[in-house]
C-alpha cells in the first residue's frame, strides 16, 4: 500500500473497512477485530495509529510475529493477513498494516479463555453475532443447511398428500406407497431429508413444508412472495396492487381423461406470481405488415426463471420478510432476503457460476423442470432472453441482506 493511500485512509477515518489501533492492544481484542473483518468483507487494520487518527507509531518489538501468532491461535480456524511496516511514516513513528481478504472459511471466532465467539462488524464498531446472525453466516458457508431443520409443531399430516402422490406419480414416475401407508411415506419422505426424526416421531422439514405443505405459511411464516404493483416508478402507499401469494411451492396436477391428460388443478407460488404479473402489465401492441401483434412487457421465459431463483436460492433462515415482486411502470424487481455466499459475486453469476443454498428445493424444481441441469439461468436465460426482447441489460443488485434482480421495461 502507498504512503499517499494511507494518508487517505487515515484522513477519511475508521468505516466499516478500516480501523485504528495501538499496538499496545491485548492479542485477544486485536483478534476480536480481526474476526469481524473477517466475518464481513475484509478491510484493514492500521496498528500504531489512535481512534481519533493521530499516528502514535508502532512500539512493540517483533510485531509481525506477535500479529501472525495471535492469528493462529485465537483466531478460529485461523487466518493468515497480509503484514506490511511503514517505517519512518512520520518522523521516527512507523505504523503497520494488517490486510484480511474477504474470509472463504467464516464464520471465524475468536478464541480466549476457552471461550469461542463469533463478531461482526457494524458500522466502525464489532459486536457479537446474535444467533440469527451466526445461523446465516453457518448457512452462507455451507455448514447448516436450514431447509433440513424440522418444523415445530407439524406433523405428516400437515403435508400436502395430492401433491406428495403427484410428484412421485406424473413427476417422478416411480413406485410409491399406497394413500393409506402413514409409516410408509413417512419412511420415504424422511429418506429423501423431507422429513426429520425428532425424539420419537418424524417431523417435516423446512424444505418438506415449503415444497409440499397443506399450509406453509402456518408454520413457515417467510414462505410466501409479497406482489405490489405501483402507479409510477417508485414505491408508494397508494399500490395498484398489494397481494400475499401463499401456498406450497409446487403446483398440483391431476391425470383425467382418456387418453390421460395432465390437469392443471391447483398453481403452485411461481405460477401464483405469473399470474399476478399477468393482471398487472398490460401487453404492448404494435402493427406489422397490417396485423396486430400483442407482445408482452416481459418474457414469461425470464420472469420463470427469475422467479423460481428467487424462491429456491433464498436464505430461508431470515424471517419476517417474503420474496419481493415488485412491479413499476419502467421496471420489474423480484428481491430475495440473503446475501450471496462466501465465493459468489454478481460478475460470478453473470459468466455462470452455480451455487445452491437450498439443494433439496433445487432438486425438487428439476424434477418438475423449474430448473436445469446446468443450473446457469442468468447467464444462459436471463440476461439474452431479455436482449431478445427488447435490448436491455437486466441489473443484479446486492443490497445488505438481500437480491434482487430488476428487469427493464
Amino acid at each position: 500500500m502507498l504512503r499517499a493511500e494511507l494518508q487517505e485512509l487515515i484522513r477519511n477515518g475508521e468505516n466499516s473497512g478500516v480501523e485504528f489501533k495501538l499496538d499496545a492492544i491485548q492479542n485477544h481484542d486485536l483478534a476480536k477485530e480481526l474476526v469481524a473483518l473477517a466475518n464481513l468483507q475484509g478491510g484493514v487494520v492500521l496498528l500504531g495509529v489512535a481512534d481519533d487518527g493521530t499516528v502514535q507509531g508502532i512500539t512493540r518489538d517483533n510485531l509481525e510475529e506477535w500479529v501472525m501468532e495471535l492469528c493462529r491461535v485465537k483466531i478460529d480456524p485461523p487466518i493468515i493477513p497480509y503484514f506490511a511496516m511503514h517505517r519512518e511514516f512520520e518522523p521516527g513513528r512507523h505504523i503497520a498494516v494488517v490486510r484480511l481478504i474477504p474470509g472463504p472459511n467464516k464464520p471465524y471466532a475468536r478464541v480466549h479463555n476457552q471461550h469461542r465467539a463469533y463478531y461482526i462488524r457494524v458500522g466502525t464498531t464489532c459486536r457479537e453475532a446474535s444467533p440469527d446472525e451466526l445461523q446465516r453466516m453457518f448457512q452462507e458457508a455451507g455448514q447448516l443447511w436450514y431447509g433440513l431443520k424440522p418444523v415445530p409443531g407439524a406433523a405428516f399430516e400437515d403435508l400436502d398428500l395430492r401433491r406428495l402422490n403427484d410428484y412421485f406419480t406424473r413427476v417422478l414416475e416411480q413406485p410409491h406407497p399406497a394413500l393409506d401407508d402413514v409409516a410408509g411415506w413417512q419412511t420415504l419422505l424422511a429418506n429423501l431429508e423431507l422429513m426429520v426424526s425428532v425424539g420419537d416421531r418424524l417431523v417435516p422439514t423446512i424444505d418438506g413444508m415449503l415444497m409440499f405443505g397443506r399450509s406453509p405459511k402456518r408454520f413457515v411464516p417467510q414462505s410466501g412472495i409479497r406482489g405490489l404493483a405501483y402507479p409510477g416508478n417508485q414505491p408508494d402507499y397508494a399500490a395498484r396492487a398489494d397481494q400475499e401469494l401463499v401456498g406450497p411451492m409446487v403446483p398440483l396436477y391431476s391425470t383425467i381423461g382418456s387418453p390421460a391428460e395432465n390437469v392443471l388443478v391447483e398453481n403452485g407460488l411461481v405460477e401464483q406470481a405469473l399470474d399476478f404479473i399477468a393482471r398487472n402489465t398490460h401487453p404492448e401492441a404494435r402493427i406489422q405488415n397490417g396485423l396486430r401483434i400483442d407482445r408482452t412487457i416481459y418474457p414469461p421465459e425470464v420472469l420463470r426463471e427469475a422467479i423460481v431463483n428467487a424462491l429456491v436460492h433464498r436464505d430461508y433462515s431470515i424471517v419476517g420478510t417474503d420474496v419481493a415482486l415488485a412491479i413499476f411502470d419502467d421496471r420489474l424487481e423480484i428481491t430475495s432476503p440473503g446475501r450471496l455466499p462466501n465465493t459468489a459475486t454478481v460478475e460470478s453469476l453473470r459468466s455462470g457460476f452455480r451455487y445452491a443454498r437450498n439443494q433439496t428445493l433445487v432438486n425438487v424444481m428439476r424434477d418438475y423442470r423449474y430448473v436445469d441441469f446446468r443450473g446457469m439461468g442468468i447467464r444462459d436465460k436471463i440476461i439474452p432472453g431479455m436482449r431478445v426482447h427488447n435490448n436491455t441489460e437486466p441489473e443484479f443488485i446486492e443490497s445488505g441482506h438481500s437480491f434482487t434482480v430488476r428487469l427493464l421495461r
